[in-house]
């Protein structure tokens, strides 16, 4: 391990007023955890870190750190923040297999989740606790959601994914892989089966198009389709790849790993609006950065842009006139996703806004009593842990509600 996370946990100063937990969007105990590791209970330690988080050991390896609890360390105003993720993941993973997940006796009461991903799996674990009998439907084959789906596995082992499905199984979650609800199932059919709350958790898998010329081509590609499967790709040795968030630099190192020699991210305006960690890795893998670049069109050569011309305080002051033709094998499209409207087109009753995502209160009640929502299918594409925090307070909902309509 590069990081030392006994030395790292020697430097923690267990403030009574700890800003990283302030910067954790879900309040992780971090003094208190470190404490007991340090005093020989790690075991302590990781429970308090999974109880509050179910997803620890993934968000240890995902999170923005820098933005949230080391981006508060008040240790970071003069110099090294304490490094809390490499902390959290050595807690995490270490204890991980041989946390015992107390569950209350079955109340008789079935919940169904659509969607494995991060939400899914945080509300199933947490309404399993309370007595439920949960069985979490997938579109997918494997659990994980954008976790398998749309992360690396450089970024986040596969492995992670198969040892919580290994506790959802051992909790006595049921799992129901390839069933996209919607298809052949319909959510009236939960209802009609029993299910006395339904929580919906699909994520956004449909790829924000450029609405530009040859966007259809066959040198065209969307990142949240690459990253699903990137050996079934022939991209050749130069690639483009337009946009420039956290997405677009998980393809562009994926892409480099699978043999491109000349990759190159393209951004509108003047800054990656990626974490500076990835953008970093992704400059160190051996990518390329253009800015001032607006997409104009592609063609069987690559993306045509038309170059923005910015003063020296960042103000947009016009564009070049001749058009800048970049010669690519094939072009990625990495500017976020949306969700799917398959659920919502055939659910009567159950609302979206007009980009897609699900209309909910602050507690994930959609428009129909008794379906909750969370995830990036209600916030748009945002970070794990905060559609884990999300999750824990439609879980406490639906229990609620669960509980309102008791004989």
């Amino acid at each position: 391990m590069a990081v030392h996370v006994i030395d790292e946990a020697n430097r923690c100063l267990n403030c009574k007023k700890p800003m990283c937990r302030q910067g954790c969007p879900i309040n992780t105990p971090i003094p208190q955890m470190i404490q007991a590791f340090k005093g020989g209970d790690i075991n302590e330690a990781g429970e308090m870190l999974f109880e509050n988080n179910p997803m620890s050991l993934v968000c240890s390896l995902v999170c923005n750190h820098e933005k949230q609890c080391e981006g508060h360390c008040i240790l970071g105003r003069k110099g090294q923040s304490v490094h809390i993720s490499s902390i959290e993941n050595y807690i995490s993973d270490t204890i991980f297999d041989k946390i015992k997940i107390e569950c209350k006796p079955k109340n008789g009461k079935m919940v169904a989740v659509i969607g494995a991903g991060p939400a899914g799996i945080t509300i199933a674990i947490l309404l399993t606790k309370e007595g439920y009998s949960v069985t979490i439907f997938d579109a997918k084959d494997k659990v994980g959601g954008v976790l398998q789906y749309g992360i690396p596995d450089f970024r986040l082992p596969k492995s992670i994914l198969e040892r919580y499905k290994k506790k959802l199984l051992d909790i006595g979650v049921k799992i129901r892989p390839n069933t996209a609800i919607g298809n052949a199932l319909e959510i009236k059919d939960l209802v009609r089966d029993g299910y006395q709350s339904i929580f919906i958790g699909t994520g956004v898998w449909r790829p924000k198009t450029l609405g530009v010329k040859g966007e259809s081509l066959g040198n065209v590609h969307y990142a949240i389709d690459y990253l699903a499967n990137p050996d079934a790709y022939d991209l050749g040795d130069k690639v483009a790849i337009i946009g420039m968030g956290n997405s677009a630099m998980d393809v562009a190192r994926t892409v480099i790993r699978h043999g491109a020699r000349k990759v190159t991210l393209y951004a509108r305006g003047l800054h990656s609006t990626a974490s500076e960690h990835e953008t970093t890795y992704a400059r160190l893998d051996g990518a390329d950065f253009q800015f001032g670049k607006q997409i104009k069109e592609i063609n069987e050569d690559g993306p045509v842009f038309t170059t923005i011309l910015y003063d020296e305080e960042g103000n947009q002051i016009g564009t070049e006139e001749e058009p800048d033709q970049v010669y690519a094998d094939s072009t990625i499209v990495s500017i976020s996703q949306g969700p799917k409207s398959k659920l919502v087109s055939t659910t009567e009753g159950l609302k979206a806004s007009q980009n897609g995502l699900l209309m909910t209160d602050d507690e994930g009640r959609t428009t129909i009593p008794g379906v909750f929502a969370s995830g990036d299918v209600v916030l748009g594409a945002r970070t794990v842990v905060e559609a884990v925090a999300y999750s824990k307070k439609v879980a406490h909902a639906m229990d609620e509600y669960m509980k309102s309509k008791e004989d």
